[in-house]
């Protein structure tokens, strides 16, 4: 006989009055979770830490719409992607697809730096808090007008008069 031990629930739904879980099940791959009803389940601790994260994220996602739009993305780079398994990870599966391959449109570059000698910019996507770093020669080539944005935002101009005069006011004391 074939055993099934849950490994986690990853989601909820409510068919034809009844409650279902969405489950990942111990030592097979995410492509054999299944639904299955609340009342067929014997794993009260893993429901009960499903809901509180689930109401956790309300609270969460209630909080963020309070705040100003200038909060800071989160961003998924190759050093904060890790396994679901490993402890701090980010729910962000190791083989996740980020910047342009996401097939979103970039919105606005957050900012830049350099990652291991390489320019990078940190990009937000239209519809998604999630930003990603790409690389600044790729955004060149996809993105050209966010970039020159980008750019504009962040250039000091300095104005000279044609005399030789800077503009400063000036005044005697005599």
């Amino acid at each position: 006989m074939t055993s099934y031990v849950v490994h986690r629930v990853e989601d909820k739904r409510f068919v034809n009055g009844r409650t279902e879980y969405f489950l990942r099940w111990r030592g097979y791959p995410a492509s054999e979770n299944t639904w299955e009803p609340a009342e067929n389940l014997d794993c009260p601790a893993l429901i009960a830490k499903y809901e509180k994260s689930v109401r956790l994220q309300k609270k969460q996602k209630k909080k963020k719409q309070q705040q100003p739009e200038n909060r800071v993305a989160t961003v998924a780079t190759p050093e904060n992607v890790r396994s679901d398994d490993e402890p701090g990870a980010m729910n962000v599966n190791a083989n996740a697809i980020m910047g342009f391959d996401r097939g979103l449109k970039p919105a606005k570059i957050l900012a830049a730096t350099d990652a291991l000698g390489e320019l990078m910019f940190l990009v937000k996507w239209v519809g998604c808090d999630q930003a990603d770093l790409v690389p600044a020669k790729l955004a060149n080539e996809r993105c050209p007008q966010v970039v020159i944005a980008f750019y504009e935002e962040r250039i000091a101009w300095q104005s000279e008069n044609f005399n030789g005069d800077d503009g400063a006011d000036s005044y005697s004391s005599d």
